[in-house]
């Protein structure tokens, strides 16, 4: 009975420590990397992309008046086009210009800082696998990035949607070179800029998080 009553107390003891290591994995979309704090209303994202073609157009041509630049017939054509568009709209153009380089700012910083929470977490992500370094074929060093074709089709994601993956483990990516998958394994907040090799040359690549893969599988959902 006493030693029964021992082990019962050392198993309860141990119970707490036992569920606290055993850390659940997390998880995560793309926008959990992005810090809350750093969220904010933007309107031009609201904006049509042939808004966003006329907003210009009027910020160019008053930007060059602003300037005295001397601007042809044809300019002061489609700039009248432009404002008539966007007002018949209900855009608020004035207002709009106002705050341009405030967002641009913001949307900086939202794009480049890292999520501190998670710093150490087990997590597990979805992606498109970009490779940088490979071992017997299978890769073992990637980037990890949220659309098909970033960084190689498109311009590089923000820094804080790039994860820099290394696996012990190599992984056969097969023929397909964009190919998604889930990884799993521990993320940090660090900062680096890896190298990506490209047909026509190479090119550094802001990153903001680094991942140690546990496992990396092929996209299911």
């Amino acid at each position: 009975m006493k030693y029964r009553l021992i082990l019962l107390l050392v198993s309860l003891f141990m119970l707490p420590g036992m569920q606290a290591g055993a850390e659940e994995v997390r998880e995560l979309s793309w926008d959990d990397l992005i810090p809350a704090s750093l969220n904010f209303d933007d309107p031009f994202e609201k904006l049509t992309d042939a808004q966003i073609y006329n907003l210009g157009t009027v910020a160019q041509y008053r930007e060059k008046q602003a300037n005295k630049e001397e601007t042809s017939d044809p300019t002061k054509a489609y700039y009248d086009e432009a404002l008539a568009e966007l007002k018949a709209e209900d855009i608020d153009v004035d207002g709009l210009l106002a705050i341009r380089e405030e967002i641009t700012e913001k949307r900086r910083a939202r794009g480049q800082k890292a999520n501190a929470e998670l710093n150490g977490k087990n997590i597990r992500i979805p992606g498109y696998l970009l490779p940088l370094e490979f071992e017997d074929k299978k890769v073992v060093e990637f980037l990890l990035v949220p659309w098909v074709g970033a960084c190689i089709h498109t311009p590089p994601p923000p820094a804080n949607q790039v994860v820099h993956v290394k696996l012990d483990k190599g992984f056969d990516i097969g023929e397909n070179m964009y190919t998604p998958v889930w990884v799993n394994g521990v993320i940090k907040t660090e900062r680096n800029n890896p190298e990506l090799s490209f047909v026509d040359g190479k090119q550094n690549i802001d990153v903001s998080y680094v991942m140690q893969a546990d496992g990396v599988e092929l996209y299911k959902e």
